[in-house]
This record gives C-alpha cells, sequence and structure tokens, in this order.
C-alpha cells in the first residue's frame, strides 16, 4: 500500500512539474509573486537598485506579477551567488541582483571551493548602470596624485580580498608602484566609507560609484577632507575630468590590458541575473522586461529624483563578455590571478 501511495504521489508531482513547464509566460507569471535577492546590505548602491527594478519591471512582465527584495549579504556577494545557482527555484520566479565582481570570481580563482557556481551559465538580465570605481584618499595623509603614493604608504578600507576594493589596490602595488596595505573584513561599502570618515583608513579604492556612495563623500570633497585621485574603469567620468584612469596611468600595454580585463566588471556594473535552469521562453520574457524598464520614462524619472545614473548594458553582452575574458590567453589570465591573490 505505502509504495503504491508514493507512486500515486511522485506522479501527482511529476505531472504539476510538467503542467508549470508547458504553461505560458502570461500563465505562469500572471499574480505571482516573485523574489528578487540582492546580495547587497539595505541602503547601498546595489540595494537601490535592486528597488528600483522591484517596483518598476512588474510592469512589462506578462501577467503583472508583483516583485519582493530580499537581501542575502555574505563573502561579498559569493552566498547569494550559490544560493541562486544551487537552490533557488530555477522556473523564472527567483531573479537575482549579483556583485559585479562574482562575474569573474572562478577566472581569478578557479579552485576557490567556496564558489559553487560559473558565471557563464547564468542568464544575466542586465544592467541599469555601467561603472566606474573611485579612488579617494583623505588629504591629511599628503598625497595629492598617484605617483605621491609610489612614496607614502597609505592604508585603504576594503569588504573582501576577492573584492575589487582589494583586487585593484594590489594591482597597483605591483603594477604602479604604490605602497598600500588593504584593510579587508568591512561588511559593504558603506561600512569601508565610514572607516574612511573615522580616519580608520586612509582611504578606500571603491569598485563602484553608486548615487548613495556620491552623496556618502560630497561633503568630503566639497570640504576638502578627501580627494579623488584615480579613476578605475575604461574612461573617465565626466564629474571628474581632470582625474587619470588606471589604465592611462600604465604605461606598459601588457599592464594596461591587465586592467582592461579586471575592469570588465565595470561594465557589468550592478548586475541582474536568473538561474541557470530557468525554461528559455521566460528567460526571453524577462531580459525585454528589464530591457524596457530601464528605458521607461517612469524608471528614468524615479531613478533622477534619487540621482541614480542609467546607463544600461543587455544580458547578453554580460554572458558575451564573459566568455570573452575566460577565453584570454593564459599567460595574461596567470598574470592578472597572480596579482589578484
Amino acid at each position: 500500500m505505502r509504495v503504491r501511495q508514493f507512486a500515486v504521489l511522485v506522479g501527482i508531482m511529476i505531472a504539476a512539474s510538467t503542467a508549470a513547464q508547458a504553461q505560458t509566460p502570461a500563465e505562469f507569471y500572471k499574480g505571482r509573486r516573485m523574489t528578487m535577492i540582492t546580495s547587497a546590505s539595505v541602503g547601498g548602491g546595489y540595494d537601490q537598485y535592486a528597488r528600483l527594478l522591484a517596483k518598476h519591471m512588474p510592469r512589462f512582465i506578462p501577467g503583472n506579477p508583483s516583485i519582493v527584495v530580499q537581501n542575502m549579504v555574505g563573502a561579498d556577494g559569493i552566498r547569494a551567488a550559490n544560493y541562486l545557482y544551487k537552490v533557488a527555484a530555477q522556473d523564472g520566479s527567483v531573479i537575482g541582483g549579483v556583485s559585479r565582481n562574482n562575474g569573474l570570481s572562478l577566472f581569478y580563482d578557479p579552485s576557490n571551493k567556496s564558489v559553487q557556481f560559473d558565471a557563464r551559465k547564468f542568464h544575466w538580465l542586465g544592467s541599469p548602470q555601467q561603472e566606474i570605481g573611485l579612488f579617494l584618499m583623505r588629504t591629511q595623509k599628503g598625497a595629492r596624485t598617484i605617483d605621491d603614493l609610489k612614496r607614502i604608504e597609505a592604508t585603504v578600507s576594503s569588504t573582501a580580498r576577492n573584492s575589487p576594493t582589494s583586487i585593484y589596490p594590489r594591482m597597483l602595488n605591483a603594477l604602479y608602484g604604490t605602497r598600500f596595505k588593504v584593510v579587508e573584513g568591512y561588511a559593504g561599502s558603506q561600512e569601508a566609507l565610514l572607516a574612511v570618515e573615522r580616519a580608520e583608513v586612509d582611504g578606500h579604492v571603491s569598485g563602484g560609484s553608486s548615487a548613495a556612495f556620491r552623496a556618502r563623500i560630497a561633503p568630503w570633497i566639497k570640504s576638502g577632507d578627501v580627494r579623488v585621485i584615480l579613476q578605475m574603469g575604461m574612461a573617465r567620468d565626466a564629474a571628474f575630468p581632470d582625474v587619470p584612469t588606471a589604465i592611462e596611468i600604465m604605461s606598459n600595454p601588457a599592464d594596461k590590458q591587465l586592467f582592461e580585463i579586471a575592469f570588465a566588471e565595470q561594465v557589468m556594473g550592478r548586475p541582474f541575473v536568473v538561474p541557470p535552469g530557468v525554461p528559455a521562453d521566460r528567460v526571453k520574457v524577462l531580459r525585454a522586461a528589464f530591457d524596457a524598464a530601464v528605458k521607461d520614462p517612469a524608471l528614468l524619472a524615479d531613478a533622477k529624483s534619487q540621482r541614480m545614473e542609467i546607463d544600461p548594458v543587455t544580458g547578453t553582452d554580460i554572458n558575451a563578455l564573459l566568455d570573452r575574458v575566460y577565453a584570454a590567453p593564459a599567460d595574461v589570465a596567470n598574470r592578472l590571478r597572480e596579482l589578484a591573490r
């Protein structure tokens, strides 16, 4: 009897699963409450973009579902990315806002056992923003330019060793001769900035510069307590036209190439994904909804009111970018991995 009951139960489960897979996207999403997992703490830039999308994106998904944001902080985004890859529902009901550096986690350290995902297998929906990091230094340190930091030793705050806030200063040490000591272990960007404000550290090399980040540092720059001395991205930010990028200060073409690969993360900005097992028709719908939302006048007006930058990149472009990075020549990849360790 128990065997028969078990067989019936299995049959019901299989039938329910088959029925769900057979639904059109509009049928699947009708009235559904979706979850958006963000790897960020409340109040930071990633969280801000997640909540902006959760508010506006449902209007562009057939069936008009709702999206609820859930924060899942830990291991500089790896905890959330692992969850999305291995635990979260693979039916399109869960969206993830991951850290931009998660895309290169296994590129930098292929043997990292804590990384349980292959970033290339996520379906990337896109990013509402392409990023640029800012290198902040307290003026009391006496450094006016990046060249001054070849002779002046300085401490910088970071979240974790695999974070851009740690990798970028180590790259500058090795490739440009700076003398940074990275202090790791801060919970997020806001905590890392608080360390600068309290003079626990001399500076901070950010991976990005969200509206919340810029609002936090604006009074320090205006008062002259903090100076931006370098930019971490493919091109200069219009707000700091006289401050060079890390790529520009490198005289060796090979060193420039290393930073160009590292800054692939900046193009990814504030990326959103769905798990690798999500059916193709739902991936298509969610990508289309994302692309429509980031061009929508209502979202753009909302972003402007919050001083949030919108400079979108598509999910297909991010997947293609990751494929190119992971296909880098072995000697280039190994050199960058050495610098990131």
